[in-house]
């Protein structure tokens, strides 16, 4: 099996650099590939992935900036894997953890994978921000009758061509909560993983605002009123 990690980056010329170090330093249980987008970025991003050198890593540029959701459909159109995985490329995600994400699957126990942060024992990160994203998370296990610990992760991992058949139009990080509600639509139900997770502030250049969190109730209640036809396997549905 190869995976396809998926790096979106926007003006993150202070971390990208490490980002991609850390994420081509990890021991993976198969090989892998990096693709990374920029999009459009107009600090040094696009200087210091140019001097980047490894055959596993692949760039594609945006010539402006489109949001996360465009980015990452544009990395998964340039994916060569069987399987994916987005990772950010602010640090805030480990990517010593992904091997964890991948068990489950190579153990055949899983084809979906999400990294759940359980926002235990950090503090870096604002009250509010804690408990928006537990909101959106409480939210999409009462529409669904579900129990996923982290609707917003980063670390979703499941099949390139899965992915594609959700057809998933958010531009920005409203994507998120897009493919959470079209994989429950579906009836897949999303293995939980606990992962490491350091939250940068705003000052450090988190983007993620209140707004994204409305954006992400909207979606869910969206995905949850639409009607699933009869008689067609959840599993292999292609969303219409």
């Amino acid at each position: 099996m190869q995976l396809s990690i998926l790096m979106p980056v926007y003006n993150e010329a202070e971390r990208v650099g490490e980002a991609l170090k850390q994420a081509l330093a990890v021991q993976y249980p198969c090989e892998i590939e990096i693709v990374v987008v920029d999009d459009g970025s107009t600090d040094e991003t696009a200087e210091i992935l140019g001097r980047m050198d490894d055959a596993r890593l692949r760039v594609v540029t945006h010539p402006r900036n489109a949001g996360k959701g465009a980015a990452i459909r544009t990395a998964v159109d340039n994916a060569r894997g069987e399987y994916m995985v987005i990772l950010d490329a602010d640090l805030e995600y480990d990517p010593q953890d992904i091997p964890q994400l991948l068990a489950p699957v190579l153990e055949g126990q899983a084809t979906v994978v999400y990294g759940n942060r359980t926002f235990g024992s950090h503090s870096a990160y604002s009250f509010w921000y804690v408990v928006g994203n537990r909101g959106v998370t409480t939210a999409a296990n009462i529409l669904f009758n579900s129990y996923i610990g982290d609707v917003e992760t980063c670390f979703k991992l499941m099949p390139v061509e899965l992915f594609r058949s959700l057809n998933i139009r958010s531009r920005g990080f409203g994507m998120e909560a897009e493919v959470t509600g079209k994989l429950l639509r579906r009836q897949i139900r999303p293995y939980d993983v606990p992962i490491t997770y350091r939250a940068r502030g705003r000052a450090e250049g988190k983007k993620i605002t209140w707004r994204d969190g409305i954006e992400a109730l909207w979606i869910l209640g969206r995905e949850r009123a639409r009607r699933r036809p009869g008689g067609i396997p959840a599993k292999t549905l292609a969303d219409r």
